[in-house]
């Protein structure tokens, strides 16, 4: 995880467990799933997402922030390939 900064670009995505994290100037997306077990397996685990969860507060901290982000409203696009 040496190389991942949170809200750093628009381009980072790493794996941890079955866990995708995606980032982005003004978010980090998290998805999938991730089960920790109680052994060395998931103690691994837990410390990435930790330390993820750490540097991703970090840099908020860092930051003036705003009470909420304003996010553009998706465009939806019909389906070309739907028979009409």
């Amino acid at each position: 995880m040496t190389n991942f900064y949170p809200f750093a670009n628009e381009t980072d995505s790493m794996g941890v467990g079955d866990l995708t994290i995606e980032n982005r100037v003004d978010r980090i997306s998290i998805y999938g799933s991730a089960q920790i077990t109680k052994d060395k397996a998931g103690l691994d685990l837990a410390k990435a997402l930790k330390e993820l969860i750490d540097r991703t507060v970090d840099a908020l901290e860092r930051q003036e922030l705003p009470e909420k982000i304003s996010e553009a409203p998706n465009d939806n696009v019909d389906n070309p390939f739907k028979d009409n």
